[in-house]
Protein backbone atom coordinates (compact mmCIF):
# COMPACT_ATOMS: atom_id res chain seq x y z
CA UNK A 1 0.00 0.00 0.00
CA UNK A 2 1.57 3.49 -0.94
CA UNK A 3 2.40 6.06 1.25
CA UNK A 4 -0.70 8.85 1.45
CA UNK A 5 0.38 12.21 0.32
CA UNK A 6 0.20 13.33 3.55
CA UNK A 7 2.95 11.01 4.60
CA UNK A 8 4.93 12.06 1.46
CA UNK A 9 4.25 15.55 3.01
CA UNK A 10 5.67 14.40 6.93
CA UNK A 11 8.44 12.56 5.80
CA UNK A 12 9.62 15.68 3.27
CA UNK A 13 9.21 18.15 6.46
CA UNK A 14 10.83 15.67 8.70
CA UNK A 15 13.87 16.09 6.31
CA UNK A 16 13.76 19.68 5.97
CA UNK A 17 13.60 19.52 9.50
CA UNK A 18 17.01 17.16 9.96
CA UNK A 19 18.92 19.55 7.12
CA UNK A 20 17.64 22.82 9.15
CA UNK A 21 18.98 21.72 12.29
CA UNK A 22 22.28 19.73 10.53
CA UNK A 23 22.64 23.50 9.58
CA UNK A 24 22.24 25.33 12.51
CA UNK A 25 24.74 22.85 14.24
CA UNK A 26 27.14 23.22 11.35
CA UNK A 27 26.97 27.39 11.27
CA UNK A 28 26.88 27.59 15.39
CA UNK A 29 30.49 24.93 14.81
CA UNK A 30 31.74 27.52 12.69
CA UNK A 31 30.91 30.75 14.70
CA UNK A 32 32.15 29.25 17.53
CA UNK A 33 35.36 27.84 15.85
CA UNK A 34 35.53 31.54 14.18
CA UNK A 35 34.96 33.05 17.76
CA UNK A 36 37.77 31.27 19.51
CA UNK A 37 40.15 31.79 16.58
CA UNK A 38 39.12 35.32 16.60
CA UNK A 39 40.30 35.32 20.65
CA UNK A 40 43.37 33.22 19.57
CA UNK A 41 44.30 36.12 17.16
CA UNK A 42 43.42 38.73 19.52
CA UNK A 43 44.80 37.70 22.11
CA UNK A 44 48.32 37.05 19.71
CA UNK A 45 48.04 40.60 18.72
CA UNK A 46 47.52 41.71 22.25
CA UNK A 47 50.44 40.05 23.50
CA UNK A 48 52.50 41.40 20.45
CA UNK A 49 51.80 44.71 21.15
CA UNK A 50 52.54 44.43 24.92
CA UNK A 51 55.59 43.36 24.13
CA UNK A 52 56.20 46.13 21.77
CA UNK A 53 55.44 48.64 24.06
CA UNK A 54 57.32 47.18 26.99
CA UNK A 55 60.51 47.27 24.49
CA UNK A 56 59.62 50.97 23.57
CA UNK A 57 59.82 51.85 27.11
CA UNK A 58 62.75 49.73 27.91
CA UNK A 59 64.36 51.65 24.88
CA UNK A 60 63.35 54.40 25.96
CA UNK A 61 64.48 54.11 29.84
CA UNK A 62 67.70 53.51 28.83
CA UNK A 63 68.07 56.38 26.65
CA UNK A 64 67.70 58.53 29.37
CA UNK A 65 69.44 56.67 31.59
CA UNK A 66 72.36 56.90 29.14
CA UNK A 67 71.32 60.60 28.59
CA UNK A 68 71.19 61.14 32.32
CA UNK A 69 74.66 58.89 32.80
CA UNK A 70 76.15 61.51 29.75
CA UNK A 71 74.69 65.13 31.55
CA UNK A 72 76.63 63.63 35.06
CA UNK A 73 79.68 63.06 33.16
CA UNK A 74 79.60 66.07 31.49
CA UNK A 75 78.45 68.70 34.60
CA UNK A 76 81.57 66.03 36.55
CA UNK A 77 84.48 67.21 33.56
CA UNK A 78 83.20 70.44 33.48
CA UNK A 79 83.49 71.01 37.19
CA UNK A 80 86.49 69.68 37.08
CA UNK A 81 88.07 71.36 34.52
CA UNK A 82 86.77 74.28 35.73
CA UNK A 83 88.87 73.63 39.19
CA UNK A 84 91.87 72.78 37.44
CA UNK A 85 91.63 75.99 35.34
CA UNK A 86 91.41 78.23 39.02
CA UNK A 87 94.04 75.74 40.23
CA UNK A 88 96.27 76.91 36.97
CA UNK A 89 95.37 80.43 37.64
CA UNK A 90 96.66 79.96 40.82
CA UNK A 91 99.48 78.53 40.54
CA UNK A 92 100.18 81.43 37.79
CA UNK A 93 99.59 84.03 39.88
CA UNK A 94 101.60 82.40 42.68
CA UNK A 95 104.38 82.31 40.30
CA UNK A 96 104.19 86.01 39.04
CA UNK A 97 104.32 86.99 42.44
CA UNK A 98 107.65 85.27 42.72
CA UNK A 99 108.85 86.48 39.60
CA UNK A 100 108.82 90.28 41.13
CA UNK A 101 109.96 89.15 43.88
CA UNK A 102 112.92 88.47 42.13
CA UNK A 103 113.38 91.79 40.39
CA UNK A 104 116.54 92.46 42.20
CA UNK A 105 117.52 94.53 39.47
CA UNK A 106 115.50 97.20 39.87
CA UNK A 107 114.94 96.92 44.04
CA UNK A 108 118.36 95.29 45.18
CA UNK A 109 121.34 96.59 42.51
CA UNK A 110 123.73 94.80 44.83
CA UNK A 111 122.01 91.54 44.86
CA UNK A 112 121.26 91.66 41.42
CA UNK A 113 124.90 91.87 40.24
CA UNK A 114 126.17 89.14 42.05
CA UNK A 115 123.11 86.94 40.53
CA UNK A 116 124.04 87.92 36.63
CA UNK A 117 127.65 87.34 37.45
CA UNK A 118 126.87 83.70 38.50
CA UNK A 119 124.32 83.27 35.51
CA UNK A 120 127.20 84.21 33.39
CA UNK A 121 129.95 81.71 34.91
CA UNK A 122 126.52 78.97 34.49
CA UNK A 123 126.26 79.60 31.21
CA UNK A 124 129.59 79.09 30.29
CA UNK A 125 130.46 75.93 32.64
CA UNK A 126 127.04 74.45 30.47
CA UNK A 127 127.99 75.30 26.84
CA UNK A 128 131.33 74.76 27.43
CA UNK A 129 132.63 75.76 24.01
CA UNK A 130 136.08 77.66 23.20
CA UNK A 131 133.77 81.39 21.37
CA UNK A 132 130.27 82.64 23.51
CA UNK A 133 128.42 85.40 22.63
CA UNK A 134 126.07 86.89 25.31
CA UNK A 135 122.52 88.62 25.05
CA UNK A 136 120.96 90.91 27.69
CA UNK A 137 118.87 93.21 28.19
CA UNK A 138 119.38 96.82 26.72
CA UNK A 139 119.18 98.45 30.32
CA UNK A 140 121.87 95.23 31.91
CA UNK A 141 124.25 95.83 28.69
CA UNK A 142 126.84 98.02 30.14
CA UNK A 143 126.53 95.52 33.48
CA UNK A 144 127.30 92.73 31.94
CA UNK A 145 130.04 94.33 30.14
CA UNK A 146 132.04 94.75 33.20
CA UNK A 147 131.24 91.28 34.36
CA UNK A 148 132.91 88.95 31.39
CA UNK A 149 136.59 90.20 32.58
CA UNK A 150 136.07 88.74 35.72
CA UNK A 151 133.41 85.04 34.22
CA UNK A 152 136.95 84.41 32.04
CA UNK A 153 139.07 84.68 34.80
CA UNK A 154 136.81 82.47 37.16
CA UNK A 155 136.04 80.07 33.99
CA UNK A 156 139.81 79.51 32.92
CA UNK A 157 140.58 78.64 36.57
CA UNK A 158 138.43 76.38 37.11
CA UNK A 159 138.36 74.62 33.05
CA UNK A 160 141.90 75.41 32.20
CA UNK A 161 141.33 76.26 28.77
CA UNK A 162 140.91 79.71 27.35
CA UNK A 163 137.35 81.33 26.18
CA UNK A 164 136.07 84.13 24.12
CA UNK A 165 132.98 85.74 24.61
CA UNK A 166 131.54 88.20 22.67
CA UNK A 167 128.24 90.84 23.85
CA UNK A 168 125.81 91.31 21.44
CA UNK A 169 125.58 95.61 21.03
CA UNK A 170 122.02 95.13 18.46
CA UNK A 171 120.14 92.36 19.62
CA UNK A 172 119.05 92.79 23.05
CA UNK A 173 116.37 90.88 25.30
CA UNK A 174 112.68 91.76 25.64
CA UNK A 175 112.88 94.27 28.79
CA UNK A 176 109.96 92.62 30.20
CA UNK A 177 111.92 90.37 31.16
CA UNK A 178 113.38 90.68 34.66
CA UNK A 179 116.54 89.96 34.45
CA UNK A 180 119.43 87.43 32.84
CA UNK A 181 121.39 86.53 30.03
CA UNK A 182 121.07 84.31 26.72
CA UNK A 183 124.19 82.48 25.75
CA UNK A 184 124.59 80.74 22.34
CA UNK A 185 127.71 79.08 20.73
CA UNK A 186 128.76 77.85 17.21
CA UNK A 187 126.78 80.19 14.94
CA UNK A 188 123.76 80.26 17.37
CA UNK A 189 122.94 77.22 17.17
CA UNK A 190 123.20 76.01 20.92
CA UNK A 191 121.90 78.09 23.29
CA UNK A 192 121.20 78.42 26.94
CA UNK A 193 118.64 80.51 27.99
CA UNK A 194 119.76 81.70 31.69
CA UNK A 195 117.27 84.66 32.47
CA UNK A 196 116.04 84.78 35.58
CA UNK A 197 112.45 83.70 34.06
CA UNK A 198 113.94 80.41 32.74
CA UNK A 199 115.51 79.94 35.99
CA UNK A 200 112.01 80.28 37.59
CA UNK A 201 110.48 77.92 35.23
CA UNK A 202 112.86 75.11 35.67
CA UNK A 203 112.93 75.82 39.94
CA UNK A 204 109.40 76.27 39.49
CA UNK A 205 108.82 72.95 37.54
CA UNK A 206 110.59 70.93 39.76
CA UNK A 207 108.75 72.04 43.02
CA UNK A 208 105.63 72.26 41.16
CA UNK A 209 104.21 68.53 42.94
CA UNK A 210 105.23 70.50 46.70
CA UNK A 211 103.90 73.64 45.81
CA UNK A 212 100.12 72.34 44.62
CA UNK A 213 100.24 70.41 48.06
CA UNK A 214 100.86 73.49 49.67
CA UNK A 215 98.22 75.69 47.76
CA UNK A 216 95.40 73.31 47.25
CA UNK A 217 96.31 70.05 49.87
CA UNK A 218 97.36 66.04 48.97
CA UNK A 219 95.50 65.21 46.03
CA UNK A 220 94.99 61.15 47.28
CA UNK A 221 93.74 60.42 43.99
CA UNK A 222 96.91 61.66 42.38
CA UNK A 223 99.56 58.62 41.41
CA UNK A 224 101.93 60.18 39.69
CA UNK A 225 103.93 63.69 40.54
CA UNK A 226 105.56 65.87 37.83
Amino acid sequence: MGLSEADVTKQIQQMISFIQQEAAEKVEEIEAKAEEEFNIEKSRLVSQQRIKIIEYYDKKEKQIELQQKVQHSNLANASRLSILKARDECIEAFKEEIRKKLDFSKVDRSKYIIILSNLIIQGLYTLMEPIITIRCRQDDYGLVQRLIPDAIRRYKQTVKKDIEIHLDQKNFLSEKLTGGIELYAMNDKIKVSNTIEARLDIIFHQMLPEIRETLFGTNHNRKYYD
